[in-house]
Formats: C-alpha cells, sequence, structure tokens
C-alpha cells in the first residue's frame, strides 16, 4: 500500500476545501435533479394504476352488456311463455286448469318486469361506468402527457449533468488519496451532519461562511497563518481563510472546466 505524502497544514487546508469545492458540485448537480427521478417513479405508477383502472372498467362495462342482452333474450323467452299459455287456456276443459295456467302467465309477467328492472338498473350502471372511464381516460392523458415532459426533462439534464457527475466523482476520490484518513473520516462526518454538505468553508465578513456568529479577530488570524486546522466552535466546520479560498475556488473552476 502506497503511504501517502506528508502535507503541511496549508497543503491539508487546500486538499481538503479543494475536495469540498469538488463534491459540492457533484451536489450542485443531484440538486438539479432533485425529486425528478422520484416524480417520474412516481408518475409512471400512476400511469400504470388508470391503465389497470380503465381495464377494469371496461370488462365490467362488456359484463353489465352482455348481462343486459342476456335479460333480452330471457324476456323473449317469458313472452314465449305467455303466448304458449294463453294459447293453452282457449283449449281447457276447466276453470281448475284455467286458473293454472293463468298463474303461469301472471308468473312469466313478474319475471318479464323484473327483468326489465334489472335492465334499467344495469342501463343506469351503464352510464356511470362510461363516465367513470371518460374521467379515467381524462386523467389517464393528461398523467401521461405529464409523464413524458417529466422523462423529457429527466434526461435532458442526465444527458447535461451523467459525464460530468462521472468525471467529478472520479476526481474526488483522486483528491481524497491526498488527504489522511483521519482528516477524510472528520471531513465525512462533518459533511454528513450539515445540512447543505458544507465540512470546509471560508470566512466571510468576519463569519464562517453560512454562519451568522463572528469569528473572534485573534482566531480569524490563526486561521489565515494557516498553521493549524481551525474548526467553528459553533457549527465544527473547518475552517479557511478567504484568500486560500479564492485560489483554490480558480483552481478547481479551471479543472471542471476542462472536464
Amino acid at each position: 500500500m502506497t503511504k501517502k505524502k506528508e502535507l503541511t497544514v496549508e497543503e491539508k487546508l487546500r486538499a481538503l476545501y479543494d475536495l469540498q469545492l469538488i463534491d459540492s458540485r457533484i451536489d450542485e448537480i443531484k440538486s438539479m435533479r432533485g425529486e425528478l427521478p422520484l416524480e417520474v417513479e412516481d408518475l409512471k405508477d400512476e400511469v400504470a394504476g388508470l391503465n389497470t383502472r380503465l381495464e377494469k372498467l371496461h370488462v365490467d362495462l362488456n359484463g353489465i352488456e352482455a348481462g343486459i342482452k342476456e335479460k333480452k333474450v330471457s324476456i323473449d323467452e317469458f313472452k314465449d311463455a305467455i303466448k304458449k299459455y294463453t294459447e293453452q287456456q282457449n283449449e281447457v276443459k276447466n276453470n281448475r286448469e284455467f286458473n293454472a295456467l293463468e298463474k303461469e302467465i301472471e308468473f312469466q309477467q313478474l319475471e318479464i318486469e323484473l327483468a326489465e328492472k334489472h335492465i334499467r338498473e344495469m342501463k343506469a350502471s351503464i352510464e356511470y361506468k362510461k363516465s367513470s372511464i371518460a374521467d379515467a381516460e381524462e386523467k389517464l392523458s393528461s398523467r401521461q402527457g405529464h409523464l413524458t415532459h417529466k422523462e423529457a426533462e429527466l434526461n435532458g439534464i442526465m444527458t447535461e449533468t451523467e459525464r460530468e457527475e462521472k468525471l467529478l466523482l472520479e476526481k474526488s476520490e483522486e483528491f481524497k488519496q491526498d488527504i489522511e484518513e483521519r482528516l477524510l473520516v472528520a471531513y465525512t462526518r462533518i459533511r454528513n451532519g450539515v445540512r447543505n454538505g458544507l465540512a470546509v468553508v471560508s470566512i466571510e465578513r468576519g463569519a464562517s461562511g453560512g454562519s451568522y456568529f463572528t469569528i473572534p479577530p485573534q482566531t480569524q488570524v490563526e486561521i489565515a497563518a494557516r498553521k493549524k486546522i481551525i474548526t467553528d466552535e459553533h457549527s465544527g466546520r473547518i475552517l479557511v481563510d478567504s484568500a486560500l479560498a479564492e485560489e483554490e475556488r480558480e483552481k478547481i473552476e479551471a479543472i471542471i472546466a476542462k472536464l
């Protein structure tokens, strides 16, 4: 295993700040994508769910229409039975047979009324299903259009940033090779513990970057001297002076521009 070269405190600070600048750019790229990947997945799930709902509605609609046809066939059969019993009434010899046939006719008429009631209910259900299908199709069209737009947006960002992110990740790993393990662990711990991922910040207007807490003048002098690694007592971030930060920022911007 190759031993890391011994760096001066200033070199360590520059290396840490360089790593921070690279990692911050990677954070920016990820931020550009933001919630888009999750939005796209959610929209895909929603579109799939709407397609499934539409399929079920169409199956239900076909079933109801088939049910109406069956009821109409049954009504024709009941009417045929009534016609047959009515003709038989003309041939009976006594009231008992006549009354028995009359009851059959009444029963068939009741069956017709019941079937017609079911048909009316099914027709009402058809109207409801058709309305539900129209609503689902409209929503599907809207969500599909939204999905297409979001996918194009995501693909555009990915096309623009995928190569840069890959190269920056490689550069981040490369920069880490020159930083001792103890400092890398501290850097990673601080970075993971703050919301904006800034583990190394410069002094800005007498305060650490992103903080409103003023740094005592004596501490600012020590930071500018670059003789030891100093952390902000409030946030725990590693501090560098603004001149060093500006120099490294220009260096890293030039490196990124060549990627």
